[in-house]
């Protein structure tokens, strides 16, 4: 005789109890909506205008080409032709994988310093109400930082909540290079914060790469503080569908496949970033050798296998980590599936001792970015693991690139 328990319709009501429950939760966590900002309208002028205009009697690349053929074009430009093209079109040269590195970061800062004449003017514009001015003093405050003499600004488009990602290291010289993803309510006014500083996407690759440089001091490493895709604002029903995680999905590949050089890629994806990440999965560049997860609501895949990819899947729980209370499933779309820590999803499991709560896996000090680090180098042998037998350094072992006899 068949149980109740285990009938279909008894599967189809636990799962749509379950949805309930996430719902309950999103509305006694804070999870709320954000307004998005003006659109960039001088950004689509410049593309408009991109799209029209020759140089040396030749057109532009497409903004959406390949980066094998954006870099192709740069490449056939004399230094002084680039720096011309940087500087009429700042916010489209920027953004272009493909692009010189060091010509993007040109680039992105001129943009920055034109987001901060218009973001000046809003602040005075009595159009606009008290919070919209108020906002706009932020978004000031925000991009002069990033005007920082010292930092390197890889993307940066204000329109809407505005995306960006910013350099630690020398990217054109690293063998391995690694990419922070982070999670719901990534915008440029949280891409650092004063307070919980590696919280915030810039905090936490920041961490990440101060760590990496103590675990291998010889290994040439890169860190890149990923908030160039459009996140969950707030915790609503975007965070807890697929759609945007996908679309981040398509940016984050594009990314990593015009990344310089040779170097080895991990990626480390902290809560939705690590949605983010299990879409990317499949159709990542060979060079993605570690999807490393952490908070994780899911990866979208019933088990590691299903990523179908080569790459290692490391996971990570905080055990004060309330993700844990949110029901890892997928039902009509909603939901992103499998629990990364169950062992029976196949992760490697890893130790987070230290990382208290949801946001503090970056901290220094903690076993969770002593972990990331020893990933990101490639030092397998020193990932502490979750589990006392080991298992997570099974088929695998190595020493720090750069380090080896």
């Amino acid at each position: 005789m068949t149980s109740f328990d285990s009938s279909p319709t008894s599967t189809a009501w636990r799962a749509l109890l379950a949805v309930a429950v996430v719902f309950v939760i999103l509305a006694t966590t804070g999870w709320s909506a954000v307004r998005d900002h003006h659109a960039d309208e001088p950004r689509e002028l410049a593309l408009a205008s991109w799209a029209r205009d020759r140089i040396a009697g030749r057109s532009l690349p497409e903004v959406g080409a390949p980066a094998y053929r954006t870099a192709h074009f740069f490449a056939t430009l004399t230094s002084g032709q680039q720096v011309a093209l940087a500087d009429k079109y700042p916010s489209v040269v920027g953004n272009l994988n493909g692009v010189p590195v060091t010509l993007r970061y040109r680039a992105n800062r001129l943009a920055l310093k034109q987001a901060v004449s218009v973001e000046t003017r809003r602040t005075h514009d009595e159009a606009l109400s008290a919070g919209g001015r108020s906002e706009a003093a932020e978004r000031v405050e925000r991009f002069r930082s990033m005007l920082a003499q010292h930092r390197r600004i890889l993307a940066f488009d204000p329109s809407g909540r505005g995306r960006a990602a910013e350099v630690f290291g020398d990217l054109d010289r690293a063998s391995r290079v690694s990419v922070v993803v982070p999670g719901v309510d990534t915008s440029l006014l949280t891409l650092e914060r004063d307070r919980r500083v590696n919280s915030a996407p810039v905090g936490m690759a920041k961490s990440l790469y101060g760590a990496e440089r103590a675990a291998a001091p010889a290994t040439r490493t890169a860190v890149i503080a990923w908030a160039d895709y459009t996140a969950p604002a707030g915790l609503g029903m975007d965070a807890a569908l697929g759609g945007l995680a996908a679309d981040g999905a398509v940016r984050l590949n594009a990314l990593v496949g015009a990344l310089p050089g040779t170097s080895t890629v991990s990626l480390f994806c902290h809560s939705y970033g690590s949605v983010v990440c299990g879409v990317a999965a499949g159709d990542a560049p060979g060079r993605v050798a570690d999807i490393a997860v952490a908070g994780s609501p899911g990866m979208r895949a019933e088990s590691a296998a299903r990523l179908d990819t080569d790459a290692r899947i490391w996971a990570m729980r905080d055990q004060d980590d309330w993700i844990r209370d949110v029901p890892h499933l997928e039902f009509g779309g909603i939901g992103h599936g499998a629990d990364p820590v169950d062992p029976a999803f196949g992760a490697r499991l890893v130790s987070a001792a230290g990382a208290a709560g949801h946001s503090g896996y970056f901290e220094p000090g903690t076993q969770s970015l002593a972990n990331f680090a020893a990933i990101g180098v490639g030092a397998y042998g020193s990932v502490r693991c979750a589990t006392a037998d080991g298992a997570c350094h099974r088929g695998i072992s190595g020493e720090p690139e750069g380090q080896r006899a």
